[in-house]
Order: structure tokens, then sequence, then C-alpha cells
């Protein structure tokens, strides 16, 4: 309860306002979102971006619902007009969206403001749209930088994940809804002499106490100063590649540097990057130090020389990828330096 109580304050919702659990993850805390919008608008229409979490379409598979993909941007955010289109197609039908608060590869943030304008132009009244937030990673960043996720707002849930930047030791995360709507899921279940609500049922007991610790030993001054860091070295190790040459992309109020694919597999084994097509991205967490990205900076340098033969190769161009203004492949880099 101390740990739904911190997160209800969080993002402004009162005590007894409130229904919350300790999940065993993001992706449960996504798929009880989603549930509860499909049981509260039974022939709504899940709208996700393509760079939506996988759980997300995961999510429409199990409950059969239809899904509506949204374009993005390229730098990974929702696109709206592309919204707006859809949502006026199917204008006979409630709205469930999921909002993506940081994607998993890019850590870009859909604008929950600008979702919300987008409905009320398309005409949905507050009755006729669900909107579940997927914070995994970001939803407790974002508070502290502006009250983007805020239950003064017209959504309907938020969850995030305990394992990533709180860095608890096993997965595990937190749902928190309102009250008012969680009657559309609970069972009454006799021979555990309780209500259910839940998607897992049985949960673990010990996640709670290490959520808790977690939070009791930060406290929102400590998180506060982990966030702040944590943006000051992504974007001291983004500009340090920039200067070296090498093609970067950060968003704002993300910690995830998207960087030019290393070529060498074993480079990427050791720093054990993710890679998507010509990219891989570096995630900036409270446990990395600037020697950590002085090393990594350091040793990548260096390989590049060996990669591209000290400038008779050239790396790929990921204009498409991360915008021509990140791109540091030969031809973006000379019109960016031309006059």
């Amino acid at each position: 309860m101390a740990v739904l109580d911190w997160f209800a304050q969080l993002w402004e919702i009162e005590k007894d306002q409130y229904w919350g659990y300790v999940t065993n993850g993001g992706t449960e805390g996504n798929l009880h979102g989603i549930l509860l919008g499909r049981e509260l608008l039974p022939d709504g229409i899940l709208y996700a971006s393509k760079d939506s979490h996988y759980s997300i379409p995961k999510a429409a598979r199990m409950y059969r619902m239809d899904l509506e993909t949204i374009n993005t941007s390229i730098n990974g955010e929702m696109d709206y007009s592309d919204l707006r289109e859809k949502l006026l197609q199917n204008k006979d039908k409630p709205a469930i969206i999921n909002v993506t608060i940081g994607t998993t590869f890019k850590g870009a943030v859909d604008d929950v403001d600008i979702i919300l304008q987008t409905l009320k132009d398309c005409g949905y009244s507050e009755d006729m749209f669900y909107i579940h937030c997927d914070a995994a990673l970001c939803g407790l960043m974002v508070p502290f930088i502006n009250n983007m996720i805020s239950f003064k707002k017209p959504i309907g849930s938020v969850t995030i994940s305990g394992h990533k930047f709180l860095g608890c030791p096993m997965p595990c995360g937190v749902q928190i809804t309102r009250k008012s709507y969680i009657n559309n899921l609970s069972r009454n279940v006799e021979y555990i002499a309780s209500v259910d609500a839940t998607i897992s049922g049985s949960r673990n007991g010990l996640t709670p106490i290490f959520l808790w610790y977690s939070l009791s030993a930060k406290g929102q001054i400590g998180l506060k100063k982990d966030v702040k860091r944590c943006l000051d070295n992504a974007k001291y190790l983004k500009d340090c590649l920039q200067q070296e040459g090498i093609s970067a992309m950060l968003n704002e109020l993300s910690i995830i540097v998207v960087l030019e694919r290393p070529r060498d597999h074993e480079f990427v084994r050791r720093w054990q990057l993710s890679c998507v097509k010509d990219m891989a991205h570096v995630i900036v967490m409270p446990g990395i130090t600037r020697q950590m990205l002085d090393n990594f900076i350091s040793e990548l340098v260096q390989q590049r020389k060996q990669w591209y033969q000290g400038g008779r190769i050239e790396p790929p161009c990921i204009a498409d990828d991360i915008g021509a203004q990140n791109c540091a492949c030969y031809y973006h880099k000379s019109d960016y330096i031309s006059p």
C-alpha cells in the first residue's frame, strides 16, 4: 500500500480515488490497462503507434480487439495527424489509446495533451475514449520534468516497470487506475475469500518490499537527482559521439542515445547493445558513470578506425532512421558543414 500510495501521489490521484497493484512487470501492466479499456468500452478500437511495446499488439491478439496502428515520426513519436485521420474514420466506435511514455528503442514520448486535444477535435467525448499510459521506463522520470502524466487529466491507467529505472533485482511493476473503473474486472473468488481484479492472480510478495526500499532510500529528492544526472549523461554521450563524427540521436525527455550500429558482433556483445537495422542504442541508467561512457566512446572510436579503414570505407547512412540532422555519413556530414 505504501508503494501504491507513493505512485498515486506522483501521478496526482487521491488515495480514495485509485486502485492499483504490484505487477510482475510492464507487460502485465499493459495487459491490465488495455483489458480495463476493453471492459469499459467493449466495442472500442485499440490505437497504438508502430513504435509501441510488443505487448500492445499481443494484448490485441489475446483480447481479439481491432487494432489501428498509428504511424510515427522519425524520432519514434506518434504521428498525431495519422491518429486524427484514423479516429475520424472510426468515429462510430469508442477509442482505446495506448500512449507510450518512452518508446523501447528511441525513447520517444507520445504527448498526452496533444492526443487529448485530437480526441476532442474529432468529437470524442470523455465517455467515448480510454487512455492507457505505458510508462515502463520513463514513468518515474517524466513527473520530475513536467506534469504530463497526471490523473487530473482524463487518462485511465498508468504502468511502470520497477526493474528498470528503480533497478529492482527481479522483474516487477506498478499499475494504477481509477477505483471507479475496477468493478468492471473484479470477480469474487470464494475459496480465497477475496475479490480478484488482477491479471496474474498469485503475485510475488517480495517485489513490493524491494520497491518500497528503493523509494524510501532515495525519496523524491534522490530520484530527481538521478533523473537529472541521467539526462545530463545522455546528452554528454550524444554530444561526444557527434563530435567524433558518429551518427547519434537523443530525444527530449529521453535517456536513450541512438547511434550507428557497430560492425563487430563481439563489440556489440561485450557492451550488450540492442540493435535494430543499422542502429544501436545506449540506455544511460542511474548506475552509468561518465567514466563508463568515456570508455565506451574511446573503444568505439578506435574500433571504427579498423572497421572503416581510416576513412577509406564510408559508414552507413541512417538519416531515414534518425533524421538527416543527426546522420554523420559522408553525404549528410558534407551537407551539414557546407555554408
